[in-house]
């Protein structure tokens, strides 16, 4: 593998469940205190993602991993979660050009996703890559921010 490729990214495997979900909790663990709820990620089923093929991991031990839906007419990133242990190293930067690449290799032009409106941090980082706010919703206890991004054929 070259640095700064999405060579290593591969489709989880049954097997990888119990990092997928050490890796959701400990990239989210944080975030309990400042929304006052368990974020979503957190609660999901990994076992039926991995089994439906929706969850993507990188590295030995796994530290960064994606859930993609794809839709007709969008590939919907649904969690993108680095341990913190991996932070700086430019993993979350690979995970993200690996969803562009994936929704392009689908034929699809855009990608999209939420966050919650607490997480700040992301409010920084999706404009940086593309992404464009879409409109903010309140979905029962979760503030929502959507986001797209029009991808360049």
């Amino acid at each position: 593998m070259t640095a700064g490729t999405t060579d290593d990214i591969r489709l989880a495997e049954a097997g990888d469940e119990p990092a997928v979900k050490a890796v959701i909790d400990a990239a989210f663990q944080p975030y309990i205190e400042r929304i006052g709820l368990v974020p979503v990620p957190m609660e999901a089923d990994h076992a039926a993602n991995i089994a439906a093929g929706r969850v993507y991991v990188t590295g030995d031990p796994v530290v960064g991993l994606l859930v993609l839906e794809t839709h007709e007419d969008h590939l919907y990133l649904d969690t993108i979660a680095v341990h913190p242990d991996a932070h700086g190293q430019g993993v979350g930067r690979r995970l993200l050009a690996f969803v562009d690449a994936r929704a392009r290799a689908l034929g699809l032009d855009e990608v999209r996703l939420y966050t919650n409106a607490m997480m700040w941090e992301n409010q920084k980082l999706y404009p940086r890559y593309g992404y464009e706010l879409m409109e903010r919703r309140a979905e029962g206890p979760y503030d929502r921010l959507h986001y797209r991004k029009r991808l360049v054929p």
